[in-house]
């Protein structure tokens, strides 16, 4: 399994090092440190726009508290994430978009077309955009129901959302 080295939401901003405080409006940037994942999480105020390196980035609010909640998907960013791998060949990165693109199709904002054997005799998944109407091919890593979980574990914790 891929080690991210990335932490939830530590409420302190990335730019000042304040500590941000329940309610307050936020932004959160994933950033691509040398093949590597990064969160950081920036004050509104010290927020210049994403940095050089961005993945992705998106605004919310600091929750309230410290009790789990149910993550908002947010649809945008995974598409972010996932475009942004499109030409990755490291294994731990083509398990990363994989599992990605199963989330997006779980939404229902991918969606199945083919699968199809390269010449070499990998397998790739032909989906369909449904935003723009677009193909794309994802390579199958043939993970294990164990493996799958594991990396979608690996998502969500990048992401922020466990």
């Amino acid at each position: 399994m891929t080690d991210y080295d990335v932490q939830p939401a530590t409420r302190t901003c990335a730019a000042t090092g304040r500590e941000l405080k329940p309610g307050e409006r936020a932004f959160g940037v994933l950033l691509d440190e040398g093949g590597k994942l990064a969160r950081r999480d920036y004050a509104a105020e010290a927020w210049a726009g994403p940095p050089a390196g961005a993945v992705a980035y998106w605004a919310g609010r600091v929750p309230a508290d410290d009790r789990r909640q149910k993550p908002v998907v947010n649809d945008a960013l995974l598409f972010d994430c996932f475009d942004h791998l499109a030409t990755a060949t490291e294994p731990d990165k083509l398990n990363f978009r994989y599992v990605l693109a199963l989330l997006l199709m779980r939404r229902k904002k991918l969606k199945f077309e083919d699968a199809k054997k390269t010449t070499d005799g990998a397998e790739v998944l032909v989906l369909r955009d449904a935003r723009t109407g677009s193909r794309v091919q994802v390579f199958d890593p043939r993970l294990t129901d164990e493996q799958t979980a594991g990396v979608q574990d690996e998502v969500f914790r990048v992401l922020g959302w466990e």
